[in-house]
């Protein structure tokens, strides 16, 4: 039962990384592979029915309360989209090449971060880059650098992520 569970997690992480060469989306790759893997789980006797049952919603109340957390952040991150509140942010960004536009984002999404946790300010940062830019390798580029930038900031401040007081905690 192991290596048909090790079978499908390569098949399913394969999937998500050529998601543009199968064009089936990383989500349901995920999500399917999760599900398969749960199933393995269930009908492997390894453990009691009563034990799988408790990892098991142990498990899907950790997702569901980053799914609300993510609903609730992008719901106000909509909010202020809505009401021209990035167009106040974006009309204040001057920048002379993609460089400097690339460093004032970061610059900007580092400080965010350690007072925010870092999901929210990742996705204010790239709602704002979605207003500056419209080719989507710059998004991706600045996207990938709002990403570390979140991560860093959160890292250098104790109050920008629940998972930096865990690490410093833990040493």
């Amino acid at each position: 039962m192991i290596e048909v569970s090790v079978l499908v997690f390569i098949v399913g992480y394969i999937l998500i990384t050529l998601e543009d060469v199968t064009h089936i989306s990383k989500s349901a790759s995920a999500i399917t592979m999760g599900v398969i893997l749960w199933i393995l789980y269930v009908f492997s006797n390894i453990q009691p029915l009563e034990i799988i049952e408790k990892n098991l919603m142990h498990h899907l109340s950790e997702i569901s309360s980053i799914l609300f957390f993510l609903i609730g952040a992008m719901t106000i991150v909509e909010l202020i989209d809505a009401h021209g509140g990035f167009r106040v942010i974006t009309n204040l960004i001057k920048f002379k090449s993609k460089r400097s536009l690339l460093w004032i984002i970061c610059l900007l999404t580092f400080f965010l971060s350690a007072i925010l946790d870092n999901l929210t300010t990742a996705i204010v940062m790239a709602s704002i880059t979605r207003k500056l830019f419209t080719e989507i390798e710059d998004i991706r580029i600045l996207g990938g650098a709002i990403v570390i930038a979140a991560n860093t900031g959160g890292a250098w401040s104790p109050m920008g992520d629940v998972t930096t007081t865990m690490l410093w905690v833990g040493n």
